[in-house]
């Protein structure tokens, strides 16, 4: 039995716990937070026994195998440094840290150690997208050429998960202050490796990033500067170029992910809202031979479903039993920081970046 405690219990503490208890190898025994009303009353909903206010007595004073860091974002580096330095697998929430400097910290202290270490992207739940990204990477359609990816919210303009400006949940993301990285932070850690890892390695980015202050710069204390929307052009390792974006004022998408790939032999492309339930198809045209759209048969695309793929919890428990580290680890979180870095210096300088200088 892996026994495994949770460190953070805001809202998506509940996700790791519902998905933890579901894995039979798995024992959730103890639980952290520094407000000690939340973590009482999160202990007593999952049955939990032991609970802690304080990460480093839970480390002196519990039998632990694994830890569950559903820290803010500013903790990330300190919790997971903690962890390895224990020799306890450590299984993060997105982005992996702050910037690329400690996100490489966080990887390279994985090196000294025989730990799994995951972070939790969580579209690579989608068995549809598991099984289009092992196409590519067989080179199954040939070379990659264009990639056009996309992850839209609308929640700046429609009420669907709340007012945004009555709701301290929402407005922590929309304030530097309050350690928000914007929509590139938030939704672009996703995107970014939703769109890279089939094709390959990220090279040259080039980004815009924009705050549209007319929605109001300031409520009560939060000041409203992080970035609302970004687009970016990138440049693959293997000679592709393509699009990436993001933004919170697509009204129409609730919560939609986009990806396209067009190769030299067909294209590939899905998109839905929930990995698990929407995300288990991707569609196909091989139709390289028609010669007019509009002839009787047409472009020929085809939808494929696919069998149900293990989630990010599954694996990393998977990881553990048998000692070898699935995707994505730290190394993974920490090359989608460096291309999130990259974003900022190329908005700010408006120029190309080389992730490789």
């Amino acid at each position: 039995m892996i026994k495994l405690g949770i460190v953070g219990t805001g809202g998506m503490a509940n996700a790791h716990a519902l998905a933890f208890k579901n894995i039979n190898e798995v024992e959730i025994v103890a639980v952290c937070d520094v407000i000690e009303d939340r973590v009482r009353n999160f202990a007593k909903e999952y049955n939990i026994n032991q609970i802690f206010t304080s990460f480093d007595e839970m480390l002196e004073n519990c039998e632990l195998d694994a830890i569950s860091n559903v820290t803010p974002d500013s903790f990330h580096k300190e919790i997971a440094l903690k962890s390895l330095n224990k020799n306890k697998h450590i299984f993060s929430e997105k982005p992996l840290a702050e910037n690329f400097p400690d996100a490489q910290e966080m990887y390279k202290a994985t090196l000294n150690t025989n730990c799994i270490n995951m972070v939790n992207l969580s579209y690579r739940n989608s068995s549809g997208w598991q099984n289009l990204s092992k196409m590519i990477q067989n080179n199954e359609l040939g070379p990659v050429r264009h990639v056009d990816a996309s992850y839209y919210q609308s929640w700046l303009t429609c009420k669907y998960w709340g007012d945004w400006k009555a709701e301290q949940k929402w407005l922590w993301r929309l304030s530097e202050n309050h350690g928000s990285k914007g929509v590139l932070g938030d939704l672009g850690v996703h995107i970014f490796d939703f769109a890279s890892y089939p094709v390959g390695i990220i090279n040259k980015i080039n980004c815009r990033l924009k705050t549209f202050k007319d929605k109001g710069e300031k409520i009560g204390e939060y000041i409203l500067d992080a970035n609302d929307s970004f687009v970016s052009m990138v440049e693959f390792e293997n000679g592709a170029i393509g699009t990436v974006s993001s933004t919170r004022f697509a009204t129409g998408n609730v919560n939609k992910l986009d990806l396209k790939i067009y190769c030299d032999k067909g294209a590939v492309s899905m998109k839905f809202d929930d990995p698990i339930t929407q995300g288990n198809t991707y569609s196909i045209c091989t139709d390289i031979n028609a010669t007019s759209p509009n002839n009787e048969k047409g472009l020929d695309w085809k939808t494929i479903k696919t069998d149900p793929t293990p989630s990010n919890y599954e694996r990393f428990i998977h990881s553990i039993k048998t000692g070898k580290n699935d995707q994505p680890d730290f190394k993974r979180g920490a090359d989608i920081q460096k291309i999130l870095d990259s974003c900022f210096i190329s908005s700010e300088k408006d120029q190309w970046i080389d992730l490789n200088a």
